[in-house]
C-alpha cells in the first residue's frame, strides 16, 4: 500500500506536522529525507530496510560515501543531500553558541563538540576561542593524530590564541575509541596549555573530551 493510501495520522509528513518531528521513528524521519521509495517498498518500508543494513541511525549517519552509495534507493544524490543536512545542523549549533555566552549554554556548547568531533576517525584536538564575555569568536582543529593520541604544541594554542584575541579558550578533543575518560596524557597536556596560555593572561575554561558520552575536566575538578 502506498503511503499516500495510509490513514492521515500516520503518514510522516502529516505526523511531523501535526506532532512535531520528535514523535517520529528513526525510520519516518529517514523517509521524509528519503521522499521515494523504490519498486515494492515505500519510502518507510525502504528506510526500514536502509536502518537494519546500517545498524543504526548513527552508523548511517557516518557512513563514507561508497557503502553509502552501495544501498539500494541511496545513491550520490541522496549522500550529498546529507552531508549538506548534517553540516546544516553543526552550522546551526554553532550559530546558536555565537548568540550568548557559551557558559550559560553548556548543552549547546557540548552538542555542537560533539557534532564536530565525535564521529572523526582520527584523533583531533580543536579550541573554541571565546572573547572576554565568553562569547564564541572560532572553531579550530589544531593537531589531527591517530587513534592513539595526537600531539599537541601549546606554542602553536598560544600563537592561534593571539591570532584571534581571545580571552578564554575550551579545549576538546575525541577519543575515536567511544571512551571518553581522561587519560594521563590528557590531564599532562591541559596542565601545560592552563600554564602557557596564562602567560598572556587566557582562561582555560574547560577541556572536553568527546567520545559515545563526554567529560567534563571543569565538572571533575581537574582544571
Amino acid at each position: 500500500m502506498a503511503i499516500s493510501d495510509w490513514p492521515l495520522a500516520e503518514r510522516p509528513r502529516e505526523k511531523l506536522l501535526e506532532r512535531g518531528p520528535e514523535a517520529l521513528s528513526d525510520a519516518e524521519l529517514l523517509a521524509i529525507f528519503l521522499r521515494t521509495g523504490v519498486r515494492g517498498k515505500t519510502a518507510v518500508d525502504l528506510a526500514r530496510e536502509v536502518l537494519a543494513g546500517f545498524g543504526s541511525l548513527r552508523r548511517l549517519l557516518e557512513a563514507d560515501a561508497t557503502s553509502f552509495c552501495s544501498r539500494p534507493g541511496l545513491g550520490e544524490a541522496k549522500y550529498v543531500q546529507l552531508q549538506a543536512t548534517l553540516e546544516l545542523a553543526r552550522r546551526h549549533l554553532h550559530a546558536t553558541l555565537e548568540r550568548g555566552d557559551v557558559l550559560t549554554s553548556p548543552d549547546a556548547t557540548r552538542r555542537y563538540l560533539s557534532a564536530r568531533l565525535r564521529d572523526k576517525p582520527q584523533e583531533v584536538f580543536a579550541v573554541l576561542f571565546l572573547d572576554n564575555r565568553h562569547r564564541v569568536l572560532a572553531f579550530e582543529e589544531l593537531f589531527h593524530g591517530t587513534v592513539d593520541g595526537a600531539s599537541v604544541h601549546p606554542r602553536e594554542v598560544v600563537r592561534r590564541v593571539l591570532a584571534h584575541n581571545a580571552a578564554a579558550v575550551i579545549l576538546a578533543h575525541n577519543h575515536p575509541s567511544g571512551v571518553a575518560e581522561p587519560s594521563r596524557a590528557d590531564e599532562a597536556i591541559t596542565r601545560r596549555l592552563k600554564d602557557a596560555l596564562a602567560l598572556v593572561d587566557v582562561r582555560v575554561l574547560d577541556h572536553i573530551v568527546v567520545g559515545e558520552d563526554m567529560v567534563s575536566f571543569a565538572e571533575r575538578g581537574l582544571l
